[in-house]
């Protein structure tokens, strides 16, 4: 089994002090779950793969390349979700056209003021790429802050649906990622990261916070075995949203 990404970043100090601390324990996946797809939107993947430091040219935001590893292993936890009626939750943000409701964010980013939709596209960077966008009986939560809980009806979803667990995926693993999983944490939901549906900007901060919260908040696992897990789970677990009808085809007289 290969070494945790995170190893090649600690202190052999570091590594002592998890192994005698008791930190890191395996905490096991819930009996029903939802997958969560954190903010993959144009805006931190870019709209295609390109290095970072040419993608964040046009999408300040942008994770770069890496971004689009991270968004077929989403795709299929995603699919699998639908075929087992698994519930998929995803989050992006809104945002006012005159960028009055920014906040905070105003305040720690030189590049804040920049319209979210890159001039060479159009595309609005909120919008959640296309490879994985939402269906008919998916959620779609907006958010103004990093965390998928706070200000919004996260938690009353996922309590309407009878969750007590979630699997996270998305970006950025330091910010909106980190910050979803505390607040489920303390929710007392159990929480479990798909590693590799997992991204960042910076390669130092996805790896630690990884190493953080699976010491601490939640279980860092192959996205593999999160697939493993949802084809155990019982099919229709879940009352859903309702898709809407299909269109049908009028022919003209």
């Amino acid at each position: 089994m290969s070494e945790p990404v995170w190893n090649q970043f600690l202190t052999e100090r570091d590594k002592q002090v998890f192994a005698a601390s008791g930190y890191g324990a395996r905490g096991g996946f819930g009996k029903r779950p939802a997958l969560l797809v954190i903010d993959v939107n144009y805006a931190f993947c870019g709209d295609k793969p390109e290095p970072i430091l040419d993608s964040i040219k046009r999408w300040r935001n942008s994770c770069g390349e890496e971004s689009w590893p991270a968004v077929a292993a989403i795709r299929s936890l995603r699919d699998k979700a639908h075929e087992k009626g698994i519930p998929v939750l995803y989050t992006t943000g809104v945002r006012r056209e005159d960028n009055w409701d920014a906040g905070s964010w105003s305040w720690k980013n030189a590049r804040n003021g920049e319209d979210t939709r890159t001039p060479a596209t159009n595309v609005d960077g909120n919008r959640i790429v296309e490879e994985i966008a939402p269906g008919p009986r998916d959620i779609v939560v907006l958010k103004q802050k990093p965390s998928g809980f706070f200000g919004t009806n996260m938690a009353s979803y996922l309590q309407l649906l009878g969750c007590d667990s979630v699997i996270v995926t998305g970006t950025t693993t330091s910010g909106c990622v980190r910050a979803t999983v505390l607040d489920a944490f303390s929710l007392n939901f159990r929480v479990a990261l798909a590693e590799e549906g997992c991204f960042d900007r910076s390669q130092a901060s996805h790896a630690i916070n990884l190493c953080d919260m699976n010491a601490k908040y939640a279980d860092v696992v192959k996205t593999a075995e999160v697939l493993e897990f949802f084809d155990s789970l019982e099919s229709g677990l879940f009352d859903l949203p309702k898709a809407p009808p299909a269109l049908r085809m009028v022919k003209s007289a």
